[in-house]
């Protein structure tokens, strides 16, 4: 399997439609020191492509670039090399602000407002009408679970971590956009918040709108999305479906006893003993050749457990190639 998948699924995303979000060779450093006379890579050398009406997952560890990635697509940062379309316009372009919705990790809201006032506020940003508006917001409110009774006279600086973020999502929502991007939407919520949050994310899939989001929470990411990316060190290092990356491949979860250890280490890597003396870890080849190599050591299987790969090993494998290969 090719964990570098970035030819688009026909299924998924026909030949004539254009990609949403298009990216060729983006990069962006940043000069810091006293004079400006050093470097940092940010991201390097990023290309990818979102479609309309997909969900796209971007996944890497704190610092990998994401926020950077995004800060570039919504123009509020420009690129240092490299060029991308936003819904066929040139990154920054202000025409296509009226048809994005954006939900930063940690917004500033002005909690001396409540979160009517602020969605009312949000509104004029676009230059809403009052009557479309009043009728909007209180729909926005009821898609994210916050009752009108608080959103009208509880001002935001009483709300929870879970009530902000659903205030925040109906902010990025208040101009009904095409395109919605989302920088850890699921960060600092507890169970009940991630499962609402997703709800919320599968909503909006079903309307169409077209969802661009980072985050940290793989086993949601996995649930939601038609695509995903990993960054890692400012480098965009595989791209594609579910399908695509993880593959169809068996994992093999295998307990057994006896054998050779420095052999069974090789065939094993993440090889755990425990202290009856049986031995458990992930197969890494050919189950049935294993099956062979262990009678001749003299050892046997004690249980074994079919999966697929998930997208939290898939991440791991990854972020520990791109390391070591460095």
């Amino acid at each position: 399997m090719n964990p570098v998948a970035d030819t688009p699924d026909p299924q998924l995303h026909p030949v004539d439609k254009s990609p949403v979000v298009l990216t060729s060779e983006l990069r962006k450093v940043y000069r810091t020191g006293f004079w400006l006379n050093q470097q940092v890579v940010s991201l390097k050398s990023c290309s990818l492509q979102v479609y309309p009406g997909e969900t796209f997952g971007l996944l890497g560890p704190n610092g990998a670039g994401k926020t950077t990635l995004l800060k570039l697509l919504l123009g509020i940062i420009r690129p240092s090399a490299g060029r991308g379309l936003l819904l066929g316009k040139p990154l920054g372009d202000r025409s296509v602000k009226q048809r994005i919705g954006y939900l930063p990790e940690n917004p500033y809201l002005y909690d001396y407002l409540t979160g009517w006032e602020f969605l009312e506020f949000a509104a004029g940003l676009f230059q809403i009408t009052r009557k479309i508006y009043r009728q909007r917001i209180p729909e926005l409110l009821e898609l994210v679970g916050l009752s009108q009774t608080d959103a009208r006279k509880k001002s935001m600086r009483r709300y929870s971590k879970g009530m902000l973020q659903r205030v925040g999502m109906a902010q990025a929502l208040i101009n009904d956009p095409d395109l919605v991007f989302l920088d850890e939407p699921m960060s600092g919520l507890d169970p009940l918040g991630r499962y609402q949050m997703r709800e919320i994310i599968l909503s909006l899939k079903k309307q169409g709108k077209t969802i661009f989001f980072n985050s940290h929470v793989l086993s949601e990411v996995e649930q939601i999305c038609d695509r995903v990316a990993i960054l890692a060190k400012g480098e965009l290092i595989c791209s594609g479906s579910l399908g695509e990356l993880l593959g169809t491949e068996n994992t093999y979860h295998v307990k057994g006893e006896g054998g050779d250890a420095e052999v069974l280490k090789k065939r094993i890597p993440d090889l755990k003993y425990e202290p009856d003396g049986t031995w458990h870890g992930i197969l890494q080849e050919d189950y049935y050749d294993f099956m062979s190599s262990l009678r001749l050591m003299g050892g046997k299987i004690i249980t074994v457990n079919l999966s697929h790969i998930s997208l939290e090993e898939f991440f791991i494998q990854q972020i520990q190639n791109q390391t070591k290969s460095k």
